[in-house]
């Protein structure tokens, strides 16, 4: 009976490829008489919340099925006839025509539409569910083929598919099986939904069982420990897949991932390193998981890969490196053991925009630590991050601009852009519209401000209207970004006080902006109406617009860095008309008072400056000694601080004097 069977299905077959080219010429197909099954109704949306890879869920595309008047070629009858014979076949036709299906080009669309529409997807699934381990894989051999596509995807999600593979992995023990259904969960895992899948139903611990590899670097490979390392890789690239969401990065660093992704980083195989460091790079998003890769001891693991051929492999190590690099123990391991010279090398790989990006990534935060800087001006970093200023997409751009603007905190390193050629690009991007973008590049400018010959260069260029203009962007970011920046212009301008009044509403417009309720905000206008405030003419404007209520109002803050603009900007509006006494008509002299307990010495010396200033009105002086000014600042005079030392004891001389002139007046 088996072999009768057999002969059958063989003539079958061969009546299916002699029937190919008349079927093709029949062309056209019913699709009415083909739908796949109803979807089955998806659990209901748990609260979560996914990591910044969420935005490249992949979208909903249109649901892709051939035309009723389309030609189409024979392959695709020819699928629709085996999809029957494992409808209606014995054990033996199923593995048959399984095994014939795998003979087709599955990464074709038009195969993949073929085995969907005539109900294969079912048919698949359920195989999955027998006893017969060669029908498990036949179906998950073609599954994982055809799971490339998005709409397939989502409907073996849809036929519950994803349980069954999660229930092979924890039931079978067999790893071709475990390969096939990871493989298939990696391709599958592209979309929200099916991450959480994976997820509740155990999913996660079954993946991270999977990385559990021995003698990763053995020399003698016995087919064994071969096929040992072969799990392990497919499991790390279904937890590469799931890791683009949060829960999933919690529950695989309780399943022990960990400690397993760090052995497998050790492999000297690119295969297996690229799924190990892409779900590393992903979970680097994750404070734990930065912490853990440093004390792991992965760091050097990822930037000996930074120095591969393997251009996909770099990538993912600069970019987890990117992400890593937040924490000053990070940048400290990346520069000792060498990882700063194969991260500039990356940017001669202008095509490759990817690693382009991470590695541009990779610099900004490794520049953030000033031996990191020494080094990058040993390798003449600066010169190819300037040409990197011009046709590039934006999200290099934004990894650009962040590195030269921490580079810029070094005065030599300004030099070098400007000799470079890098102002001008830079001002030019201060007209785009990318939010993170406009953040960096101000700072850029900011830092390039600095230098009296960055700054003339800036003016010529129309960069200080450009900045101001930013002012009235919506992100508040932006807004914060673009007030830091002005304040270095306003100071090396040649005529900063013309200069501002040039700009139509702009006073105004900055004083506006005192009513923000973001700390950052308030901060960086209050410095900027502290450096405005030098020039008279612009002082007498915004008092007009109402300035000094506004300062007042914001003096109660317990922000230590908005509490030392906030007195800055106080002690230089004081020099106009009587807005000293109309500071303290508004209530805000006892309030500076407090901010001498502050332990910042920064806000001390602000706010004495304040104090004396405001201590030149009678009314004021009053305030100031029941507030129990004169114990603080005697404390003061004594700062190694010169400008605070003068400050204080000024301030404490004005009270004095008027304490001898009221002792005078009381005996005369």
């Amino acid at each position: 009976m088996k072999k009768s069977g057999e002969e059958e299905m063989k003539k079958s077959k061969a009546k299916m490829v002699s029937s190919g080219t008349s079927t093709r010429r029949r062309g056209k197909v019913n699709q009415s008489r083909y739908r796949t099954k109803t979807k089955t109704p998806v659990d209901v949306e748990e609260s979560f919340s996914e990591s910044s890879t969420e935005s490249e869920e992949e979208e909903e595309t249109p649901d892709r099925r051939n035309e009723p008047n389309s030609d189409l070629p024979s392959e695709y009858w020819q699928i629709q006839k085996l999809v029957k014979y494992l409808k209606a076949g014995n054990q033996t036709a199923t593995i048959i025509s399984l095994c014939a299906m795998r003979d087709f080009n599955l990464s074709q669309e038009t195969c993949q539409l073929a085995i969907r529409e005539v109900g294969g997807l079912e048919i698949l699934i359920n195989l999955l569910d027998t006893q017969e381990t060669k029908c498990k894989i036949g179906a998950l051999e073609i599954l994982k083929e055809i799971s490339r596509n998005s709409q397939i995807r989502r409907a073996i999600a849809d036929l519950g598919g994803l349980q069954t593979m999660v229930k092979i992995l924890l039931t079978e023990n067999n790893d071709q099986l475990h390969c096939l259904a990871a493989e298939t969960i990696a391709n599958v895992a592209k979309f929200r939904r099916a991450r959480r899948t994976v997820r509740q139903h155990s999913g996660i611990k079954c993946l991270v069982c999977l990385l559990k590899c021995e003698n990763v670097n053995t020399v003698n490979m016995t087919p064994e420990i071969k096929r040992h390392i072969e799990v392990a890789r497919c499991g790390a690239l279904a937890l590469w897949s799931c890791s683009k969401s949060t829960k999933n990065k919690h529950a695989m660093r309780k399943a022990g991932a960990i400690p397993l992704l760090a052995k497998l980083l050790k492999s000297q195989q690119e295969d297996m390193l690229i799924p190990v460091v892409g779900t590393l790079q992903e979970c680097a998003s994750e404070e734990s998981y930065r912490l853990a890769i440093r004390t792991e001891g992965m760091i050097e693991d990822l930037v000996r890969n930074l120095k591969s051929t393997n251009t996909e492999l770099q990538m993912h190590c600069a970019s987890a490196i990117f992400k890593c690099a937040e924490e000053k123990m990070t940048r400290d391991l990346v520069r000792e053991y060498g990882g700063l010279d194969p991260l500039v090398s990356l940017l001669n790989n202008r095509d490759n925009k990817e690693l382009l990006a991470a590695a541009t990534g990779a610099i900004w935060k490794c520049a953030i630590s000033k031996e990191n800087v020494k080094r990058f001006q040993e390798l003449k970093a600066i010169d190819l991050l300037v040409q990197l200023l011009t046709d590039q997409p934006e999200e290099v751009l934004v990894n650009v601009v962040g590195a030269l603007a921490e580079c810029g905190n070094d005065p030599n390193n300004r030099m070098a852009i400007r000799k470079a050629g890098g102002i001008p690009p830079m001002v030019n991007l201060l007209t785009g519209t990318n939010q993170k973008l406009l953040v960096n590049v101000t700072r850029a400018v900011g830092q390039c401000a600095e230098e009296s010959d960055n700054m003339a260069i800036i003016d010529r260029l129309d960069g200080v209207r450009l900045l101001w203009s930013l002012l009235k962007n919506q992100n508040t970011e932006v807004q914060a970004s673009a007030a830091w920046a002005i304040c270095p212009c306003i100071e090396h301008a040649k005529d900063a006080g013309e200069m501002v009044r040039s700009f139509v509403g702009g006073l105004e417009l900055i004083v506006s902006l005192l009513k923000s309720e973001e700390k950052e905000v308030l901060a960086s206008v209050c410095a900027a109406i502290a450096n405005i405030a030098i020039d008279e003419e612009n002082l007498a404007v915004i008092t007009d617009h109402g300035v000094v209520p506004m300062l007042a109002r914001l003096t109660d803050t317990m922000d230590d860095r908005l509490r030392q603009h906030l007195a800055e900007a106080i002690a230089r509006c004081c020099s106009w008309g009587n807005n000293r006494i109309a500071f303290g008509q508004e209530k805000a002299v006892a309030a500076l008072v407090q901010y001498l307990r502050s332990q910042d010495e920064n806000v001390h010396r602000s706010t004495a400056k304040a104090l004396y200033q405001l201590s030149k009105d009678p009314d004021n002086c009053i305030t100031m000694h029941e507030a129990g000014v004169v114990k603080l600042l005697v404390d003061m005079v004594g700062a190694l601080d010169e400008v605070l030392q003068e400050a204080a004891a000024g301030c404490i001389g004005n009270i004095r004097r008027l304490a001898l002139a009221n002792e005078k007046a009381k005996y005369a």
